[in-house]
């Protein structure tokens, strides 16, 4: 009721403000249709925004960017992006966790084509990245640092936003496969298109590979090889009826089946664990311009199910252990969002969010301690949350954004957000000066929440409040010679507070406090259209307050070297090396945790593609090509120099 008065006196507020504007005063929802010429971004304020008339610290990796890359998943995409850091337990596949400037995976909202994917029935509410593959994908935005005030829950280290493709032009059929170490194979096939009012993109992923030992071919008894195959089905269908609304289908399911070790180090090798993962994304939005295109306003309905299943059985070196379990999980949200172009460079977002989860698990076992269960029945929980924000960009020199946001969860009561993000560019002497000040908020998980006791002690608390965070950055970028080297420093700092973390006798609590803080760093040359070089290096500190120690599995120092060449009009070269410092990582020996500290490592990668005929690329890549013997995780195996090599077709 509340948010419902709250936009309809902002919406009448904001068509009064709209009806004195001059009408020769093009708004900011006029310049979709122009030619940009210019890097733009649509998470740091859920509306096409120049990346210099925003604050915001945004990486952007466009379609081109991906292509050159040449990699297979999302999570493998973004390993040199700035402030930026992730782990997997093995091979291709294998679980992973993501790391924005040092806070944790779970901070981390991951959204596609702007549905939110964090699973509800994970104790953190997180989502894989390597589930996810690069074929359909049209651009990744990385936000780093707090964004509860657009995106709520979840955002307090920041968002990743992957936007797929859509249909334009004429039909087009997309064809890519490659082959290469670990017996891999992938494939991708896609039709896009537009004819008239209706536009559409339809299209098939597949990846396989017979993969290495997740728990590590260096420690004794380790020799299976963990596979990992995935298909991605995905589709887009819009409509545009009038010249003023716009109307959208997404579609994508993700079947997949990984086998997985017991744990790494010695003997940790399983022959038949394995896990088969299912999940259906579906989402539809209307999308219309009124006012003189002065007022945008979008409805999105979407719904997202996870059924994820592990089977374990007897086997020869475990004839007396066994396990399964199932996790099923839905995720039903509705939205609306409002933008109004007031006038030219003032552009006002107002948005009423609400959304219903629900999970449950179901996990049994049998060893020689006789039989064990874990039932988590079906749980849920509701979240309404209302937004307001407005951006400024005044003469190409001053732009600013602020904004609050207020959630109420169903549980865990009530969180207020705000960010501030002021900017000011001098374009004489080419100098960006920015900062940003916000708040962020995480409510507790169902698991956390409802979790049955144990034989232990309790597990889920219903009393748990809303994880907390604070965080700030400050920046500056300076271009030489018309914009030919590009040279930018940042300092962040966030601290988090009410962390829910798990103590054995007592369940989960509000008791944890950390804080991260560092700067990151970039040089970018590029001195012909056809060479590109770049340095990007992020430090971070990393640790937990309540007890004094480094967070886990952070480098301290992370660096990337990228070096791009367009050869010819139709070859391209790229080099990357990637060096990523050391990390306190922990690791249990006699049944104790053990604090270990796990060395730097520098990996060498190389791509280089060429368009043989005017519809087909032929391309290849090298990783770790120093073949560099390196941990992410301790314990856990890492590929070791891998060749990879296929063609693009396109017709």
């Amino acid at each position: 009721m509340i948010g419902s008065l709250f936009l309809s006196a902002f919406v009448f507020l904001s068509l009064n403000l709209a009806s004195g504007v001059q009408e020769n005063l093009a708004p900011d929802a006029g310049k979709k249709q122009e030619q940009l010429n210019y890097e733009v971004t649509v998470t740091a304020n859920r509306v096409e925004t120049a990346l210099k008339e925003t604050a915001s610290s945004i990486t952007v990796l466009t379609r081109e960017d991906l292509l050159k890359l040449n990699r297979a998943t999302v999570l493998e995409a973004l390993a040199g992006v700035m402030g930026f850091s992730f782990t997997r337990n093995g091979p291709p596949g294998s679980a992973s966790s993501a790391f924005i400037r040092g806070a944790n995976a779970e901070h981390t909202k991951i959204m596609i084509d702007g549905v939110e994917l964090n699973d509800p029935i994970t104790p953190g509410r997180t989502f894989d990245l390597g589930l996810l593959l690069v074929e359909s994908i049209d651009r990744i935005e990385i936000a780093r640092g707090p964004q509860s005030t657009l995106y709520g829950s979840d955002a307090l280290g920041g968002v990743i936003h992957i936007i797929t493709r859509r249909g334009r032009g004429k039909p087009r059929f997309h064809f890519t496969t490659q082959g290469g170490t670990f017996h891999t194979l992938t494939g991708a096939a896609e039709i896009t298109g537009k004819s008239g009012a209706l536009s559409y993109a339809a299209g098939a992923s597949y990846y396989d590979s017979k993969g290495f030992s997740a728990a590590g071919s260096n420690y004794i008894g380790n020799t299976e090889d963990d596979g990992y195959s995935n298909l991605t089905l995905s589709g887009k269908l819009g409509l545009h009826p009038r010249n003023n609304l716009d109307l959208m289908l997404t579609a994508r399911s993700i079947t997949s089946r990984l086998e997985l070790d017991n744990f790494g180090g010695d003997f940790g090798d399983d022959p038949n664990n394995q896990q088969d993962y299912d999940s259906l994304m579906l989402s539809g939005s209307a999308r219309g311009l009124f006012v003189r295109n002065r007022w945008e306003s979008s409805l999105t309905f979407s719904f997202l199910e996870y059924d994820r299943h592990n089977e374990n059985p007897t086997d020869e070196q475990h004839p007396w252990e066994s396990d399964r379990s199932r996790y099923k999980s839905r995720c039903v949200k509705l939205a609306w969002q409002n933008h109004v172009f007031a006038r030219r460079g003032n552009t006002v977002t107002a948005g009423l969010e609400y959304s219903h989860e629900q999970g449950e698990s179901d996990y049994r076992s049998e060893s020689l301690w006789g039989p064990f269960e874990s039932l988590f029945p079906r749980q849920n929980s509701q979240n309404i949350g209302i937004y307001f924000q407005e951006r400024l960009a005044l003469s190409g020199r001053i732009f600013a954004a602020l904004g609050a946001r207020y959630d109420h969860h169903s549980q865990a009561g009530g969180a207020l957000t705000y960010r501030i993000a002021p900017g000011v560019a001098f374009p004489r002497t080419g100098t960006r000066l920015k900062a940003t000040l916000g708040t962020g908020f995480k409510s507790p998980t169902l698991y956390q929440l409802f979790a049955p006791a144990s034989l232990y002690g309790p597990v889920g608390n219903v009393g748990l409040e809303p994880e907390r965070s604070l965080g700030w950055d400050v920046g500056i970028e300076q271009e030489f010679l018309s914009g030919t080297i590009v040279l930018g420093a940042l300092y962040f700092s966030n601290t988090f507070r009410n962390l829910i973390d798990f103590d054995f006798r007592r369940g989960y609590l509000n008791i944890g406090k950390a804080a991260t803080k560092g700067t990151e760093f970039f040089l970018r040359i590029e001195p012909q259209d056809n060479l590109r070089l770049s340095v990007e290096h992020t430090a971070t500190r990393a640790r937990d307050v309540y007890n004094d120690e480094a967070l886990l599995r952070r480098p301290r120092n992370k660096l990337a070297l990228k070096f791009h060449y367009d050869m010819t009009p139709a070859g391209h070269l790229g080099i990357e090396l990637l060096h990523v410092g050391e990390r306190e990582d922990q690791f249990w020996q006699d049944f104790e945790p053990t604090r270990v500290r796990l060395g730097s490592y520098s990996l060498l990668n190389a791509s280089v593609s060429y368009e043989v005929l005017a519809f087909l690329r032929l391309f290849g890549r090298l990783e770790n090509i120093l073949d560099q013997d390196y941990e992410v995780v301790k314990g856990y195996g890492v590929p070791g120099i891998s060749a990879f090599a296929g063609l693009r077709l396109k017709l």
